[in-house]
C-alpha cells in the first residue's frame, strides 16, 4: 500500500493552481470537470502519481469559500534550504507566515507558508 493523494476543497480552482504550480513549483498532473456533479477535480505534485503522492484540489463550483475548521494541520514539503525557499516563495506572490529558522525545542529547520485558501504548508529543511 501506499498513500496516493491528500484531497483539498478549494475556492477558486484558477487561484489555487496559480499558487501551488507558480508558487511552489508543482506540476499540474491532470485536471477533469465533471458537470454532472458540477465540480472539477484537479491533481497536482513534483512527479508522477505512479512514483509520488499527489494533492487533488476539489472545486465545487457552486462554492466559493469553506471554513478550514480545527482538525487540519498541515501539509509538509521538503525543501534543500528553507530560507532559500522563504525568498523564493515571497518572490513569488505566496505568504510566509512563519519564516524559516529552528523549531520550537529542537533543531530543524522549518518554515509555514499559507495556500490561497488559508492552508497550511510546513516547509521542512532536508
Amino acid at each position: 500500500m501506499r498513500i496516493l493523494h491528500t484531497m483539498l476543497r478549494v475556492g477558486d480552482l484558477d487561484r489555487s493552481l496559480a499558487f501551488y504550480v507558480g508558487v511552489l513549483g508543482m506540476k499540474l498532473l491532470r485536471k477533469k470537470d465533471y458537470p454532472d456533479g458540477r465540480f472539477t477535480l484537479a491533481f497536482v505534485g513534483y512527479g508522477p502519481e505512479s512514483e509520488q503522492t499527489a494533492i487533488e484540489l476539489t472545486h465545487n463550483w457552486d462554492t466559493p469559500k469553506y471554513e478550514l475548521g480545527t482538525g487540519y494541520g498541515h501539509i509538509a514539503l521538503e525543501v534543500r534550504d528553507a530560507y532559500a525557499a522563504c525568498t523564493d516563495i515571497k518572490q513569488r506572490g505566496g505568504i510566509v507566515t512563519r519564516e524559516a529558522g529552528p523549531m520550537k525545542h529542537g533543531t530543524t529547520v522549518i518554515a509555514f507558508v499559507q495556500d490561497p485558501d488559508g492552508y497550511k504548508i510546513e516547509l521542512i529543511q532536508k
